[in-house]
């Protein structure tokens, strides 16, 4: 580890572990940590899931999928974009032969 790392307790399902992250850093990673143990707890309130090991896969697959799902919507967001930004375009060009038919010499 680098010497600019600092290290940073975390509190998941009440078991404090000591994490090296850099000082900038420290905010995110208690937010990421206070996400995840949200989302453990509310597994562990279910009582189908036992072990520890098991709560945090139950929890980072849940991560994941809200994680894709976040992603694929971005996606289409982004392809909406791009097709309403050509179609501007499209406008646009039209326009200006429209304005430019127009004149007079």
């Amino acid at each position: 580890m680098s010497s600019d790392k600092n290290t940073t307790e975390i509190t998941i399902l009440d078991r404090k572990y000591l994490i090296a992250c850099p000082k900038e850093e420290q905010a995110a990673l208690l937010r990421s940590a206070s996400y995840l143990n949200q989302k453990m707890q509310e597994i562990r309130r279910t009582g189908k899931v036992l072990s520890l090991e098991r709560l945090a896969i139950m929890a980072a697959l849940n991560i994941t999928h809200e994680m894709l799902g976040r992603n694929e919507s971005e996606q289409n967001n982004s392809a909406q974009l791009q097709r309403l930004d050509r179609q501007l375009d499209q406008a646009l060009e039209k326009f200006d032969h429209l304005v430019e038919a127009r004149k007079l010499p």
